[in-house]
């Protein structure tokens, strides 16, 4: 019933035909035979793929490799992994084993308005376990009550036409090779495909989350099947996706290494009368430049008091001399993110106010990274408590915060310096595994960000007026390695004040491009 559909259509292709009927006439038809008829079938279509494969983009996959840099091997161990993780978790909660089928939808395709398409970006849930890349997908896991698993892609079939306007399509009969799944079939077989399953196993939990779908269809299909009895599995995903693998760890030092280039020249190329945009506009070009994708998200190009703003992506503003800039931006790396947050004087000189607030945060920024996995940051919520405590200790020394408070009055006022927390999860989404507690003690393989920030803004009047319409933050993206060592991802991005100052100055000028 789910078979590819045309699978014994032998006139693809005059050569296709010619290899059949050379086969028939060898004698060679016989009921076992059929598999080899198919194969021929398959092997003379239109082979193109809805994605980089090594027979046709060698320069991005390796032989193995599904996506740049992971490879097919470990796509299937995710599955497997997932699949026993699930099993062994839902033995724990029913207390008893039984049959799972877990439902992960791909994204599909964006509109900013008729027929004109975003850049597609695909669920990074489903990318983590399925390593498709193309939309209108769905990947079906199933695990028994005696361990044994099932990996089922539904996929857009072949068609000539559409492909003609929007590229390539995997389609059914190669899917099982690029992706490493038993069984393919037509997206318009899921619903009888979970139809057959619902019935032969009454007892089953299917697993599946609306919320994280794109696909309406699947959404309506499942509730149809499940009368709207399903468990999320996203939360167990992403507890897998928040340890990073050997091979991600390297695709994260890829990632941030392009985006501290990328912003070195951004500095470089700084001057008192450049707009926000034309900022924006060097970040994005020399990320490209140096390999990425693309950005990882609309960058923050804060010129002045517009630093204060601290989600502000108008960038549409001029930066006077006299003026720090504030950009906070990353860049996405073949599925992989960077964050990375720099402030510095567009005219090359921090200010006396500006400096003795920039070495404030600078000094708090590392003492943050020192204790990183020791007593106050094994988690990132003990982090963020000692970032409170440590800006509001530093700001009181240089007197922008009574020194009369109590330690909680203290971390409060802090707070208002700087209202956001210090720290986030990095990895295929820049707020990576958003489900993942950030209570959780750090572990090896697990990356985060460490970013520190103040502002004032220029209707504080409790402070003086040469620090108003001020904001500043210093961004990270750090490794955690067994040991309790770190590894400081974005490091050859410059933050040190004087080769802050050098590097816009054009003193250092070739030396870190």
């Amino acid at each position: 019933m789910f078979g590819v559909p045309n699978r014994f259509i032998m006139n693809r292709t005059k050569r296709c035909s010619l290899l059949v009927n050379k086969f028939f006439r060898w004698g060679n038809y016989k009921p076992y035979n059929v598999s080899l008829v198919s194969t021929i079938n398959r092997a003379c279509h239109n082979t193109t793929f809805g994605q980089p494969v090594h027979s046709t983009h060698p320069h991005l996959i390796n032989p193995g490799e599904v996506l740049t840099g992971i490879s097919l091997k470990e796509v299937k161990h995710r599955r497997q992994t997932f699949l026993h993780a699930l099993r062994d978790f839902a033995a724990l909660q029913l207390g008893a084993a039984t049959n799972h089928i877990v439902i992960i939808p791909s994204a599909n395709k964006k509109y900013m308005s008729h027929k004109i398409p975003y850049v597609f970006r695909q669920n990074t849930d489903f990318l983590y376990l399925s390593g498709c890349q193309e939309p209108d997908t769905v990947l079906v896991l199933e695990v028994d009550a005696n361990s044994n698993c099932k990996n089922t892609l539904f996929v857009r079939p072949k068609d000539r036409i559409a492909e003609m306007w929007d590229g390539p399509r995997t389609g059914v009969q190669h899917a099982q090779d690029v992706y490493g799944v038993e069984e393919s079939y037509n997206i318009n077989f899921l619903k009888d495909y979970l139809t057959k399953y619902g019935f032969a196993n009454p007892n089953s939990i299917f697993w599946y989350d609306e919320k994280a779908s794109d696909l309406v269809n699947v959404s309506k299909i499942i509730k149809d099947v499940t009368n709207n009895q399903t468990k999320s599995p996203i939360e167990l995903i992403q507890s897998l996706r928040l340890i990073k693998s050997e091979s991600e760890c390297l695709l994260m030092q890829k990632t941030c290494e392009i985006a501290s280039k990328a912003i070195n020249k951004t500095l470089e190329n700084s001057f008192p009368g450049i707009s926000e945009h034309e900022i924006y506009a060097n970040v994005d070009y020399y990320t490209r430049i140096y390999g990425a994708n693309f950005l990882a998200y609309p960058p923050v190009v804060a010129g002045g008091s517009n630093a204060t703003i601290i989600h502000y992506i108008n960038n549409n503003q001029i930066v006077k001399g006299g003026e720090l800039i504030l950009m906070d931006a990353g860049c996405e790396y073949h599925g992989y993110t960077s964050d990375i947050t720099r402030t510095w004087p567009v005219d090359g000189k921090f200010s006396d106010p500006h400096r003795v607030l920039y070495e404030v945060l600078l000094q708090v920024q590392q003492e943050l990274l020192d204790c990183l996995q020791f007593q106050g940051g094994e988690t990132l919520d003990q982090l963020f408590d000692t970032m409170c405590t440590k800006i509001g200790k530093y700001l009181q020394e240089i007197k922008l915060i009574p020194s009369s408070l109590s330690a909680l009055e203290l971390s409060r006022a802090a707070y208002k310096f700087c209202p956001h927390h210090v720290s986030h999860y990095l990895g295929m989404d820049v707020h990576d595994t958003p489900l993942i507690s950030r209570n959780i003690r750090l572990c090896p393989g697990m990356v985060c960000t460490v970013e520190p920030g103040i502002y004032i803004p220029t209707h504080n009047l409790d402070v003086p007026p040469e620090f108003r319409g001020v904001g500043m933050r210093i961004e990270d993206d750090v490794l955690i390695k067994p040991g309790k060592e770190i590894e400081i991802l974005t490091k050859e991005c410059v933050k040190d004040t004087t080769l802050v100052e050098d590097l816009v100055s054009c003193k250092t000028r070739g030396s870190l491009s």
